[in-house]
């Protein structure tokens, strides 16, 4: 089982990335879980068609036993869906959330029962502290691949999570699988991007180029593997699954 943690400034497209990937795997028959670690619980919506999983916290906060059927749906390509879910906006904390809903899905055997080939996190935040950095803990996730643009303030998020894992290595925390471009073709950004990898001694794993057509599957609620199959975009997410793939190969 290969578990991996996709983080990034906000806004940044992870959800719609990490869907595109996990569908792109589904597509070779691996079977996948895509875990949500969101309060806002939508980071599988394209792959359920606009569609909701009840997040984890909801069931816990009700305080009765739920099975993992109540906690999950089966999506696009059969990808599992799982989302963590959140307090209510100035209620508790995200963070401990995250914890609670991940513990919770350990507790029940999720990881067993599920066996899944692939594990894709998708987690929230700009830092790592706290509750965000509980799917790069042991047992968790193995690699970390964190998404930027060539934008200043996406470059800088990228730099303070890379630092994060690199603070974390000492206690057998997940590694750094590399850096993925989402582009906005802002000025010198490849260049931005490797250079910015180059200072973590990591790579760009991959990257992804700017198309509305990626606007266009959001608007159908769809992955753009499944709104528009055939299209170069298409093609260009299951180079990225790929890539992301041969990168934790060579690093295992």
């Amino acid at each position: 089982m290969l578990k991996l943690a996709f983080y990034g400034k906000g806004g940044i497209g992870k959800s719609t990335t990490v869907s595109n990937i996990a569908l792109a795997l589904a597509e070779k028959n691996l079977k996948v879980l895509q875990i949500g670690c969101d309060p806002k619980a939508d980071s599988t919506s394209l792959l359920l068609h606009g569609g909701k999983v009840t997040p984890v916290l909801d069931m816990i906060r009700k305080g009765s036993s739920f099975s993992l059927d109540d906690i999950s749906q089966k999506g696009e390509g059969n990808v599992i869906c799982v989302e963590s879910g959140g307090p209510a906006p100035g209620v508790g904390c995200a963070g401990r959330g995250i914890i609670a809903a991940l513990e919770t899905l350990e507790k029940k055997g999720a990881f067993a029962e599920w066996a899944p080939d692939v594990v894709l996190y998708d987690v929230l935040g700009d830092v790592v502290c706290g509750g965000f950095s509980m799917p790069m803990r042991n047992g968790f996730a193995d690699f970390v691949f964190i998404l930027t643009s060539g934008e200043n303030m996406a470059i800088h998020a990228a730099a303070n999570i890379a630092m994060a894992v690199g603070n974390f290595s000492a206690r057998n925390y997940a590694k750094l699988g590399g850096f993925i471009l989402n582009k906005r073709n802002v000025k010198n950004e490849i260049a931005k991007v490797e250079e910015l990898a180059c200072d973590f001694n990591s790579v760009v794993a991959g990257s992804l180029e700017w198309s509305e057509v990626v606007q266009e599957a959001e608007e159908l609620k769809k992955c753009v593997l499944s709104a528009f199959p055939d299209s170069p975009e298409a093609q260009g997410y299951r180079n990225l699954a790929a890539a992301v793939m041969e990168r934790c190969r060579i690093l295992q």
